[in-house]
Protein backbone atom coordinates (compact mmCIF):
# COMPACT_ATOMS: atom_id res chain seq x y z
CA UNK A 1 0.00 0.00 0.00
CA UNK A 2 1.61 3.26 -0.53
CA UNK A 3 2.77 5.24 2.28
CA UNK A 4 3.20 8.93 3.56
CA UNK A 5 6.37 9.00 1.38
CA UNK A 6 4.85 7.78 -1.51
CA UNK A 7 1.55 9.82 -1.36
CA UNK A 8 3.67 13.38 -0.70
CA UNK A 9 5.84 12.52 -4.06
CA UNK A 10 2.72 11.42 -5.86
CA UNK A 11 0.83 14.83 -4.74
CA UNK A 12 3.75 16.65 -5.52
CA UNK A 13 3.68 14.89 -9.62
CA UNK A 14 0.07 15.12 -9.64
CA UNK A 15 0.27 19.00 -9.21
CA UNK A 16 2.91 19.89 -11.50
CA UNK A 17 0.89 17.76 -14.24
CA UNK A 18 -2.78 18.72 -13.40
CA UNK A 19 -3.31 21.70 -11.36
CA UNK A 20 -4.36 24.72 -13.08
CA UNK A 21 -5.90 21.95 -15.75
CA UNK A 22 -9.61 21.29 -17.06
CA UNK A 23 -10.83 17.88 -17.11
CA UNK A 24 -12.28 17.02 -20.37
CA UNK A 25 -13.93 13.99 -18.84
CA UNK A 26 -13.81 10.98 -16.96
CA UNK A 27 -13.69 7.32 -18.32
CA UNK A 28 -14.36 4.72 -15.80
CA UNK A 29 -14.98 0.56 -16.69
CA UNK A 30 -14.70 -0.67 -12.86
CA UNK A 31 -18.20 -0.49 -11.41
CA UNK A 32 -16.47 -1.10 -8.07
CA UNK A 33 -14.68 2.32 -7.96
CA UNK A 34 -16.87 4.79 -7.04
CA UNK A 35 -18.22 4.94 -4.28
CA UNK A 36 -20.57 7.81 -4.10
CA UNK A 37 -23.10 8.77 -6.74
CA UNK A 38 -24.17 12.35 -5.77
CA UNK A 39 -22.51 14.68 -7.24
CA UNK A 40 -22.26 12.53 -10.10
CA UNK A 41 -18.78 11.49 -11.64
CA UNK A 42 -19.24 13.68 -14.95
CA UNK A 43 -19.98 16.79 -12.44
CA UNK A 44 -16.24 17.13 -12.93
CA UNK A 45 -16.70 17.31 -16.61
CA UNK A 46 -14.65 20.81 -17.61
CA UNK A 47 -13.76 21.71 -14.06
CA UNK A 48 -10.73 22.96 -13.88
CA UNK A 49 -8.08 21.34 -10.95
CA UNK A 50 -7.85 24.23 -8.36
CA UNK A 51 -5.18 22.04 -5.89
CA UNK A 52 -3.61 18.01 -5.25
CA UNK A 53 -3.55 17.77 -1.75
CA UNK A 54 -3.64 14.14 0.79
CA UNK A 55 -5.58 13.46 4.01
CA UNK A 56 -3.16 10.81 5.23
CA UNK A 57 -2.92 8.14 2.47
CA UNK A 58 -5.89 9.34 0.38
CA UNK A 59 -5.57 11.70 -2.57
CA UNK A 60 -7.30 14.76 -2.55
CA UNK A 61 -7.78 16.90 -5.63
CA UNK A 62 -9.64 19.73 -5.63
CA UNK A 63 -11.93 21.23 -8.56
CA UNK A 64 -13.51 24.60 -9.16
CA UNK A 65 -16.96 24.65 -7.73
CA UNK A 66 -16.05 23.36 -4.86
CA UNK A 67 -15.68 19.74 -5.83
CA UNK A 68 -13.61 17.13 -4.72
CA UNK A 69 -12.23 13.90 -5.53
CA UNK A 70 -10.63 11.49 -3.02
CA UNK A 71 -9.26 8.49 -4.09
CA UNK A 72 -7.72 5.87 -1.65
CA UNK A 73 -5.20 3.36 -3.66
CA UNK A 74 -5.79 0.36 -0.81
CA UNK A 75 -2.66 -2.28 -1.47
CA UNK A 76 -2.71 -2.63 -4.75
CA UNK A 77 -3.89 0.91 -6.60
CA UNK A 78 -1.23 3.32 -8.83
CA UNK A 79 -1.59 6.09 -10.92
CA UNK A 80 0.07 6.42 -14.47
CA UNK A 81 0.65 9.80 -16.09
CA UNK A 82 0.09 9.17 -19.86
CA UNK A 83 1.60 12.43 -21.64
CA UNK A 84 -1.10 11.42 -24.57
CA UNK A 85 -5.18 12.83 -24.77
CA UNK A 86 -7.59 10.21 -24.68
CA UNK A 87 -4.97 7.04 -24.18
CA UNK A 88 -6.20 3.60 -23.61
CA UNK A 89 -7.02 2.27 -20.74
CA UNK A 90 -4.38 -1.11 -19.70
CA UNK A 91 -6.20 -3.92 -20.03
CA UNK A 92 -7.13 -5.66 -16.55
CA UNK A 93 -5.72 -3.63 -14.15
CA UNK A 94 -7.19 -0.45 -15.60
CA UNK A 95 -9.77 1.47 -13.23
CA UNK A 96 -10.39 4.65 -14.54
CA UNK A 97 -9.09 7.81 -16.60
CA UNK A 98 -8.97 11.03 -16.11
CA UNK A 99 -8.26 12.92 -19.38
CA UNK A 100 -7.08 16.56 -19.60
CA UNK A 101 -5.54 18.25 -22.87
CA UNK A 102 -1.95 17.83 -22.13
CA UNK A 103 -2.24 14.13 -21.01
CA UNK A 104 -4.44 11.54 -19.35
CA UNK A 105 -4.49 10.57 -15.71
CA UNK A 106 -4.53 6.55 -15.04
CA UNK A 107 -6.21 4.94 -12.14
CA UNK A 108 -4.49 1.15 -12.19
CA UNK A 109 -4.81 -1.86 -9.55
CA UNK A 110 -3.45 -4.97 -9.77
CA UNK A 111 -4.65 -8.59 -8.71
CA UNK A 112 -8.02 -9.87 -8.92
CA UNK A 113 -9.27 -8.06 -5.40
CA UNK A 114 -10.93 -4.82 -6.49
CA UNK A 115 -10.16 -2.41 -3.29
CA UNK A 116 -9.37 1.13 -4.42
CA UNK A 117 -12.23 3.55 -4.15
CA UNK A 118 -13.28 6.96 -5.26
CA UNK A 119 -15.15 9.10 -3.76
CA UNK A 120 -16.89 12.34 -5.59
CA UNK A 121 -17.29 15.23 -2.85
CA UNK A 122 -18.78 18.86 -2.10
CA UNK A 123 -17.34 21.29 0.20
CA UNK A 124 -14.27 20.67 2.41
CA UNK A 125 -16.67 19.31 5.40
CA UNK A 126 -17.17 16.52 2.86
CA UNK A 127 -13.75 15.52 2.73
CA UNK A 128 -12.57 16.10 6.62
CA UNK A 129 -15.26 13.55 7.42
CA UNK A 130 -13.33 11.19 5.79
CA UNK A 131 -10.70 11.92 8.07
CA UNK A 132 -9.84 8.88 10.13
CA UNK A 133 -8.74 11.19 12.81
CA UNK A 134 -4.67 10.11 12.57
CA UNK A 135 -2.55 12.74 13.57
CA UNK A 136 0.29 13.95 11.33
CA UNK A 137 3.51 12.08 12.12
CA UNK A 138 5.60 14.68 10.36
CA UNK A 139 4.06 17.70 11.97
CA UNK A 140 2.70 16.48 15.11
CA UNK A 141 4.70 17.61 18.26
CA UNK A 142 6.76 15.15 20.81
CA UNK A 143 3.85 15.60 23.18
CA UNK A 144 0.90 15.12 20.41
CA UNK A 145 2.65 11.87 19.43
CA UNK A 146 3.43 10.75 22.80
CA UNK A 147 -0.31 11.07 23.86
CA UNK A 148 -1.83 9.83 20.57
CA UNK A 149 -0.16 6.45 21.29
CA UNK A 150 -0.63 6.09 24.99
CA UNK A 151 -4.00 6.59 24.31
CA UNK A 152 -4.67 2.92 23.75
CA UNK A 153 -2.06 -0.03 24.81
CA UNK A 154 -1.90 -1.23 21.44
CA UNK A 155 1.30 -2.66 19.98
CA UNK A 156 4.31 -0.57 18.53
CA UNK A 157 3.55 -2.37 15.31
CA UNK A 158 -0.12 -1.64 15.67
CA UNK A 159 0.10 1.49 16.44
CA UNK A 160 2.05 2.65 14.14
CA UNK A 161 -0.51 1.80 11.49
CA UNK A 162 -3.29 2.61 12.88
CA UNK A 163 -5.10 5.23 10.83
CA UNK A 164 -6.80 6.50 14.16
CA UNK A 165 -3.41 6.66 16.07
CA UNK A 166 -1.37 8.13 13.04
CA UNK A 167 -1.82 9.37 9.65
CA UNK A 168 0.03 7.36 6.84
CA UNK A 169 2.30 4.63 8.05
CA UNK A 170 1.65 1.15 7.06
CA UNK A 171 3.19 -2.19 6.49
CA UNK A 172 6.60 -1.33 5.33
CA UNK A 173 7.43 2.36 6.83
CA UNK A 174 6.69 0.91 10.30
CA UNK A 175 9.31 -1.49 10.17
CA UNK A 176 11.56 0.72 8.85
CA UNK A 177 10.80 3.00 11.95
CA UNK A 178 10.85 0.35 14.35
CA UNK A 179 14.21 -0.78 13.31
CA UNK A 180 15.94 2.91 13.54
CA UNK A 181 14.35 3.35 16.91
CA UNK A 182 15.60 0.21 18.56
CA UNK A 183 12.29 -1.21 19.42
CA UNK A 184 10.36 -4.34 19.43
CA UNK A 185 7.13 -4.47 17.11
CA UNK A 186 5.52 -6.17 20.71
CA UNK A 187 6.51 -3.73 23.13
CA UNK A 188 2.96 -2.24 24.23
CA UNK A 189 2.56 1.67 24.02
CA UNK A 190 1.88 2.09 27.51
CA UNK A 191 5.29 0.58 28.47
CA UNK A 192 7.29 2.89 26.57
CA UNK A 193 9.03 5.51 28.52
CA UNK A 194 9.16 9.38 28.20
CA UNK A 195 12.70 8.81 26.38
CA UNK A 196 11.61 6.12 24.49
CA UNK A 197 8.45 8.27 22.87
CA UNK A 198 11.21 10.70 22.26
CA UNK A 199 13.58 8.37 20.51
CA UNK A 200 10.47 6.50 18.49
CA UNK A 201 9.29 10.22 17.65
CA UNK A 202 12.62 11.14 16.11
CA UNK A 203 12.87 8.24 14.65
CA UNK A 204 9.39 8.48 12.69
CA UNK A 205 10.29 11.70 11.45
CA UNK A 206 13.57 11.03 10.06
CA UNK A 207 12.59 7.83 8.39
CA UNK A 208 9.42 9.75 6.30
CA UNK A 209 11.87 12.53 5.56
CA UNK A 210 14.75 10.62 4.31
CA UNK A 211 12.07 8.08 2.12
CA UNK A 212 10.54 11.32 0.93
CA UNK A 213 13.98 12.74 0.21
CA UNK A 214 14.79 9.67 -1.60
CA UNK A 215 11.52 9.26 -3.61
CA UNK A 216 11.56 12.87 -4.80
CA UNK A 217 15.08 12.05 -5.87
CA UNK A 218 13.91 9.06 -8.07
CA UNK A 219 11.04 10.84 -9.65
CA UNK A 220 13.01 13.90 -10.39
CA UNK A 221 10.50 16.48 -12.53
CA UNK A 222 8.91 12.76 -13.94
CA UNK A 223 6.21 11.12 -12.92
CA UNK A 224 6.67 8.08 -10.21
CA UNK A 225 7.17 5.12 -12.14
CA UNK A 226 8.12 2.66 -9.26
CA UNK A 227 5.54 2.46 -6.65
CA UNK A 228 6.73 -0.34 -4.32
CA UNK A 229 6.65 -1.48 -0.30
CA UNK A 230 9.97 -3.57 -0.64
CA UNK A 231 12.95 -1.53 -1.87
CA UNK A 232 16.56 -2.84 -1.53
CA UNK A 233 17.62 0.05 0.21
CA UNK A 234 15.30 -0.58 3.03
CA UNK A 235 16.48 -1.64 6.45
CA UNK A 236 14.70 -4.46 7.35
CA UNK A 237 11.19 -4.30 5.57
CA UNK A 238 10.95 -7.42 3.01
CA UNK A 239 14.47 -8.50 4.11
CA UNK A 240 13.78 -11.29 5.63
CA UNK A 241 16.80 -13.27 6.19
CA UNK A 242 19.27 -11.10 4.89
CA UNK A 243 22.05 -9.52 6.83
CA UNK A 244 20.87 -6.03 9.02
CA UNK A 245 22.73 -3.13 7.69
CA UNK A 246 23.63 -2.26 11.64
CA UNK A 247 24.92 -5.22 13.15
CA UNK A 248 24.96 -8.29 10.81
CA UNK A 249 21.98 -10.58 12.19
CA UNK A 250 19.62 -12.32 9.86
CA UNK A 251 16.24 -10.63 9.70
CA UNK A 252 13.55 -11.55 11.01
CA UNK A 253 9.73 -12.02 10.11
CA UNK A 254 6.34 -12.56 12.26
CA UNK A 255 3.78 -13.97 9.61
CA UNK A 256 0.27 -12.96 10.19
CA UNK A 257 -2.59 -13.14 7.44
CA UNK A 258 -1.09 -11.92 4.15
CA UNK A 259 1.54 -9.92 6.42
CA UNK A 260 4.60 -9.73 8.08
CA UNK A 261 6.58 -7.93 10.05
CA UNK A 262 10.34 -7.93 9.64
CA UNK A 263 12.63 -7.19 12.85
CA UNK A 264 16.14 -7.12 13.72
CA UNK A 265 16.26 -9.08 16.95
CA UNK A 266 19.83 -8.28 18.13
CA UNK A 267 18.98 -5.01 17.72
CA UNK A 268 15.38 -4.56 18.53
CA UNK A 269 14.54 -7.19 20.92
CA UNK A 270 17.51 -8.44 22.96
CA UNK A 271 18.20 -11.47 20.82
CA UNK A 272 14.53 -12.64 22.03
CA UNK A 273 13.08 -14.47 18.12
CA UNK A 274 9.33 -13.34 18.67
CA UNK A 275 6.50 -15.86 17.86
CA UNK A 276 5.40 -16.31 14.68
CA UNK A 277 2.10 -17.66 13.77
CA UNK A 278 2.51 -19.93 10.91
CA UNK A 279 5.81 -21.88 12.42
CA UNK A 280 5.40 -21.66 15.81
CA UNK A 281 2.17 -23.23 16.47
CA UNK A 282 3.83 -26.23 13.91
CA UNK A 283 6.93 -26.67 15.95
CA UNK A 284 5.40 -25.82 19.76
CA UNK A 285 7.78 -26.31 22.24
CA UNK A 286 10.30 -26.69 19.75
CA UNK A 287 10.21 -23.39 18.43
CA UNK A 288 14.11 -21.27 18.90
CA UNK A 289 14.03 -18.72 21.46
CA UNK A 290 16.69 -16.62 20.43
CA UNK A 291 19.10 -16.52 17.62
CA UNK A 292 21.52 -19.12 19.08
CA UNK A 293 18.73 -21.37 19.37
CA UNK A 294 18.07 -20.68 15.43
CA UNK A 295 21.53 -21.54 14.15
CA UNK A 296 21.61 -24.66 15.93
CA UNK A 297 18.10 -25.84 14.50
CA UNK A 298 19.23 -24.68 10.69
CA UNK A 299 22.63 -25.85 10.95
Amino acid sequence: MPELPDITVYVEALGRVIRGRALERVRTISPSLLRTWDPPLSALNGRTVCDVGHLAKRIVIHFEDDLYVVIHLMIAGRFQWVAKRAAPLPRRIGHAAFDFENGTLILTEAGTRKRAGLWVLRGADAVAAQDRGGIDPLSASTEDFSEALRRENRTLKRALTDPRILGGIGNAYSDEILWRAQLSPVRRTQQLSTNELHILHAATVATLREWIDRLRTEAGDGFPAKVTAFRPEMAVHGRYRKPCPRCGSPVQRIVYASNETNYCATCQTGGRLLADRALSRLLGEDWPRSLEDLEELTS
